[in-house]
């Protein structure tokens, strides 16, 4: 059976053809630029490539040129689109409508895009591109969303209301919704698999690390607490995001730069983080290298996140009255060897000790880095969100 994996972006469109007899990925490529130009880079299975300038005014053509490069060309990998059982797509925002994997219809399209207010960047392309493939594929070809925000939904309200007026959260939805949920359930459960335990028995934190970072206390398989907000704005200090800040300080600087409410948020999404306070880059890689030639402002950005991460793991181990593991994956978790080394240093009241040369050469694979006497396990976990979310799509298909 042949899913179809869709991650639509405000001007991209990233895919993945896998086989899931297997789950094998048969091709893969990304879409770029729409509304601005068009290019599309596509890579098969074994090795041929598609990689040229496009037009693609909206989500409609992108979808359409990835229908003619996986059917037809030097890298065709299927004759039709009949060929694919069904497909897929990874939804930012779901707040409290969407609490699970859903079957697409034209309302769940519309209610989708009505979320847009609340991720102004994410739910109007992710509906573009759902209305794009249905445009384009045949009728028989089911459609699903997946959801960020589903994972979180098991939060309990002490944990996802904020301290506002109650009628906020009445009227305008105002609370704590949490991302990365396909990636938190997907490396949860890949953990527990590889520590032999049933996830239902383990108290786990799960450090998604990238551009974009989330920490999440996972309890029995589900998430009690995340790191993000309202937005994926909140935690800990990212690329180019501020994570947490005092609200009053937000609306300092706005009034000293005479920002606008939406400059302010760009102010805060797009020139923050790692590039604000390092003046560097938004690049992890880059922060480390300067921090080693001596960079202070550099060196200050990667102690801004070990610390903040250290306080997330605490705060979520007595949120659970336990801990049984830590893991690291995305970007930065999968492959920073020095950030996992120094969040994990100087945690021994925890019990957490890691092996730190074994620790040195791990580098996106699934590997346990802690001691044989560290009484909390620390792992890294490589994410998979595209798998989970082909998986998802069959179990739903198959029912």
């Amino acid at each position: 059976m042949i899913i179809l994996v869709v991650n639509a972006g405000s001007s991209s469109l990233k895919y993945q053809l896998l086989n899931m007899d297997d789950e094998s990925v048969i091709a893969k490529g990304n879409c770029d630029r729409i509304g601005i130009g068009g290019h599309i880079v596509h890579k098969t299975f074994d090795g041929r490539t598609v990689d040229t300038d496009c037009d693609f005014p909206t989500h409609t053509e992108a979808f359409e040129k990835l229908v003619e490069v996986l059917t037809t060309g030097d890298a065709a990998v299927i004759k039709s689109m009949d060929e694919i059982s069904a497909v897929g797509h990874r939804i930012v925002q779901g707040a409290e409508v969407f609490d699970k994997t859903t079957l697409v219809t034209d309302e769940v399209i519309k209610q989708i895009d009505d979320l847009q207010e609340l991720a102004p960047v994410h739910n109007h392309p992710h509906a573009l591109a759902l209305w794009a493939c249905k445009k384009v594929l045949p009728e028989n070809v089911p459609q699903v969303v997946v959801f960020d925000t589903a994972f979180h939904q098991t939060m309990p309200p002490k944990a996802y209301m904020f301290g506002l007026p109650y009628e906020d959260y009445e009227k305008y939805h105002v609370r704590k919704y949490g991302f990365h949920g396909t990636s938190h359930r997907f490396v949860s459960a890949a953990l527990a698999e590889a520590m032999g335990k049933d996830i239902k028995d383990l108290k786990i934190v799960s450090c998604h690390l990238g551009n974009g970072s989330s920490i999440t206390a996972v309890q029995g398989g589900k998430s009690i607490d995340t790191s993000m907000g309202f937005t994926p704005l909140d935690g800990v200090v990212m690329g180019t995001r501020t994570g947490s800040v005092d609200p009053s300080a937000v609306t300092f600087v706005a009034e000293k730069h005479g920002f606008t409410t939406k400059e302010m948020s760009d102010y805060m999404n797009k020139k923050s983080g790692f590039l604000g306070v390092s003046g560097v880059s938004s690049d992890n890689r880059d922060i480390s290298s300067a921090a080693e030639h001596g960079d202070k402002r550099a060196q200050l950005v990667s102690e801004m996140l070990v610390y903040e991460i250290k306080k997330y793991i605490g705060s979520y181990a007595a949120a659970m009255n336990g801990l049984d593991a830590v893991l690291f994956t995305g970007g930065i978790g999968e492959n920073a060897s020095e950030v996992r080394e120094n969040v994990c240093k100087d945690m021994d009241f925890f019990g957490i000790k890691i092996d730190n040369e074994l620790n040195k050469t791990i580098h996106g694979k699934l590997q346990k880095i802690s001691t044989p006497d560290s009484k909390v396990e620390v792992w890294v976990v490589p994410t998979n969100e595209e798998l989970l979310i082909a998986r998802d799509t069959l179990a739903l298909i198959s029912k």
